[in-house]
């Protein structure tokens, strides 16, 4: 066999190398675009997601600290120092031409990791222009200040925002502010500045029970984490029903099999457990569609009675009509 010289043979090991490098070498990715399309009857619905916020367990009570951790294992929920990896998603509702959209996520309330919705829009091909109305679930900051763009200016130009008379009267009054716990008061004039475009535009509404709404849209009374809070519930034009139900579950692992675990945060914590099994019965009994806030994106599926408790089961990936 003829032998190769060495400096030939050099070349070779080296273009080998560099051969190898060149194959396992990676740019870094990135995670596609938080959104996902779910046809429901007329519905076209797009999650959008914010990003995630970390909440700390301690903040559950009523479930002692064992069942916690039983549930939050069996759940596989990622958690780190901060706390529980915990989404925040919103929802743009599209029947015909009409755009809705509930909820807008924190945008630049809340630092970095959240504020994606109004990208997360754009990618889905959507103008946040041509949005016609935003439902608001309540006026928590990672609700609300995605009405903000970047530059402070209302990010849905020719959208009417709207609030329930409730929670407008809280997190809208300086009055309120300075009565409330001093943990609570950064997100009082958060709340101000997000509506004031809108307000100042005559394009917010407050509404109260029995108040005209948009077509094909109703709001369900879901007080009790904030003194306001309500869960949209739209027809689908076929019988079906979509219902966006914001913050009645913050800790999807625990909360469905044990409802009356109650969240720290909450305004009222009887009536946010009356909501929360309130919602999840009325889900669960008429096999409506359910999006929510905190759930793991995109958030979609339906509730399962399971005794006195109750399961989440996300909606499976689908093809659109």
């Amino acid at each position: 066999m003829p032998r190769i010289p060495l400096r030939p043979l050099a070349i070779v090991l080296l273009l080998a190398a560099g051969t190898a490098h060149a194959r396992t070498s990676h740019v870094p990715h990135q995670q596609v675009p938080g959104i996902y399309h779910q046809q429901i009857g007329d519905l076209q619905v797009t999650a959008l997601f914010d990003g995630t916020v970390a909440l700390p367990r301690q903040a559950l009570t009523g479930l002692d600290a064992g069942a916690v951790t039983r549930l939050l294992e069996q759940g596989y929920v990622p958690e780190d120092g901060k706390g529980l990896q915990t989404a925040v998603n919103a929802y743009l509702v599209q029947r015909g031409e009409h755009l809705t959209l509930v909820d807008t996520g924190a945008a630049q309330c809340f630092g970095p990791g959240l504020g994606q919705v109004l990208g997360n829009l754009r990618a889905a091909g959507y103008d946040p222009a041509d949005v016609d109305d935003v439902l608001l679930t309540h006026a928590h900051p990672d609700h609300l200040c995605g009405l903000l763009d970047a530059q402070g200016e209302a990010a849905f130009a020719n959208a009417t925002v709207w609030l329930s008379q409730a929670d407008a009267a809280y997190w809208l009054d300086p009055a309120s502010e300075a009565g409330a716990p001093q943990p609570l008061r950064f997100a009082f004039p958060m709340a101000r500045s997000a509506v004031a475009p809108y307000a100042a535009a005559g394009r917010l509404r407050h509404f109260a029970a029995g108040d005209a709404l948009p077509a094909g849209v109703t709001a369900l009374d879901s007080h009790g984490h904030t003194p306001g809070h309500v869960s949209w519930k739209i027809d689908s034009g076929d019988g079906r029903q979509l219902l966006v139900w914001g913050d009645v579950v913050h800790f999807h692992a625990v909360q469905f099999a044990q409802p009356d675990a109650s969240y720290e945060a909450d305004s009222d914590r009887a009536a946010a457990i009356a909501s929360r099994r309130r919602m999840m019965a009325d889900a669960a009994a008429g096999r409506w569609w359910v999006a929510g806030a905190h759930l793991p994106f995109p958030g979609i599926g339906h509730v399962r009675r399971e005794g006195e408790a109750f399961a989440w089961v996300p909606g499976e990936f689908s093809p659109l009509m």
